[in-house]
């Protein structure tokens, strides 16, 4: 887990801002109490699903030993319905792809019919492999939907990394919840899983897509 959930992990992680490029663009993000904002919004948001859609994979796959490549697409394109933002799925997706890449190399037992699964599936799986629990898949996820754009908030906005460090820590007990909660809808069928949308994001996303200076991928 602690392998997973490392930044420096090359799974492609350290490209994407999750959203907050796009909001520090716009003047929505520009100091420590935006940043806080925007992060507990995702968390309580996309955080949630992805956290759910991670456990779900998870639990398959320890419970059942591989996943039948039928739910495995089967949750992807659940996940892909609830993603309506082209750059948003790109960006899923890419991740996804580097994830299986690093899995398979520290884990040869990974496997996915999927080339490009969305990044929560293919956490899901490596977890699975790697015997690590659905509640700590969760909130590995869940902690990598506020860490990311924190990280890119730092290097954006030039905020002082300790604040920042301390505004993560103040997030433990939410990530906890969230990830304690995605345990526990992650017992629904597929397409009964939770579909919390951040339409904020998606905006953010399709803007940061056409920006013609960037820093990170997303």
């Amino acid at each position: 887990m602690l392998l997973l959930a490392d930044g420096r992990l090359p799974a492609g992680g350290h490209a994407h801002s999750g959203g907050v490029e796009a909001a520090v663009v716009d003047g929505s993000v520009g100091d420590l109490d935006d940043l806080e904002r925007f992060l507990r919004g995702r968390l309580a948001t996309v955080g949630l699903v992805a956290a759910t859609f991670t456990a779900a994979t998870c639990r398959l796959r320890l419970a059942n030993g591989p996943v039948p490549d039928g739910l495995i697409i089967e949750l992807d394109a659940e996940l892909d319905a609830r993603t309506p933002s082209p750059a948003q799925r790109a960006a899923s997706r890419a991740q996804g792809r580097a994830l299986l890449r690093a899995g398979r190399a520290a884990w040869p037992d990974v496997r996915c019919l999927l080339p490009a699964p969305h990044h929560p599936i293919a956490f899901g799986l490596v977890a699975g492999v790697a015997g690590v629990s659905p509640a700590d898949a969760a909130l590995g996820v869940a902690y990598g939907a506020v860490s990311g754009p924190a990280s890119g908030a730092v290097r954006l906005l030039g905020l002082d990394p300790l604040a920042v460090t301390a505004l993560l820590a103040r997030l433990a007990t939410d990530l906890e919840r969230i990830a304690a909660k995605a345990v526990s809808l992650a017992e629904r069928p597929p397409a009964n899983l939770p579909a919390l949308a951040g339409p904020r994001l998606d905006l953010l996303a399709e803007r940061h897509r056409t920006a013609e200076i960037r820093m990170f991928a997303s």
